[in-house]
């Protein structure tokens, strides 16, 4: 099946900032699928699921062949799966390592490859990673060394594949979040992590659904690193 309408591909899609951008792109008009690992089935004539984990390459062949069998086309893919892990460096383990890495730097990997190829012949497209605003500004309060090793090099691959592929019509970007309220976490989870914020709040996941919504449409901006983080990133 060949559609006109615009499709996104949202990995992490079951909760949080990724069902708030499925929602998204619903009201914006494009078809969705949608990945995680937890997530239930939906077929809806704008809305498909796969289950699975994005580490792997099956899945993100099942998730990219999902959506060219249901819809014919790929225009945009959001990576919003990934694991945030904060802890002093010496007290990670092993499997703490493992499990960060599969998902923050695997899982972009196998969908990401696999889609931009399609956007690529089809010479148009965008991808959208989220990293956070602890690249930049780490903080002795929330050591996460894993976390800016593995979204630190997000960051950096964003602006790589921007390079790469500009001339095939393909964009890359990026959102930088600062702390983002999540309603499925206990509201006691997050006391005292406003104040970290120089606008002295939480960020919303509307916030950033609505920065990764600004990315789609302004396409003049390729590479860019958007930081929704109350200007955290910007100082103290």
């Amino acid at each position: 099946m060949t559609t006109t309408q615009k499709v996104a591909i949202v990995t992490g899609a079951s909760q949080g900032i990724g069902a708030g951008v499925v929602a998204g792109f619903r009201r914006a008009g494009y078809a969705v699928v949608g990945n995680s690992r937890s997530i239930g089935s939906v077929d809806e004539s704008d809305y498909v699921t796969v289950q699975g984990d994005i580490a792997e390459a099956d899945t993100a062949g099942r998730v990219v062949d999902r959506a060219l069998d249901r819809f014919g086309r790929i225009d945009s893919l959001i990576n919003v799966a990934g694991i945030f892990i904060s802890k002093p460096f010496t007290e990670y383990t092993a499997d703490d390592y493992a499990s960060i890495t599969a998902v923050n730097l695997a899982g972009f990997f196998q969908i990401t490859q696999v889609a931009i190829q399609r956007m690529a012949a089809q010479r148009s497209g965008h991808v959208v990673n989220i990293t956070t605003s602890i690249v930049d500004r780490p903080s002795s309060k929330r050591p996460s060394a894993l976390v800016a090793l593995t979204k630190g090099g997000l960051a950096a691959v964003t602006r790589s594949l921007a390079i790469e592929y500009a001339s095939r019509g393909v964009r890359v970007n990026a959102v930088a979040p600062g702390i983002i309220r999540n309603p499925a976490y206990d509201a006691a989870s997050y006391e005292g992590l406003a104040g970290l914020h120089p606008l002295g709040r939480l960020g919303e996941i509307d916030d950033i659904v609505d920065g990764i919504l600004y990315l789609e449409r302004a396409t003049f901006v390729t590479g860019e690193i958007l930081h929704i983080d109350g200007g955290q990133s910007a100082g103290d």
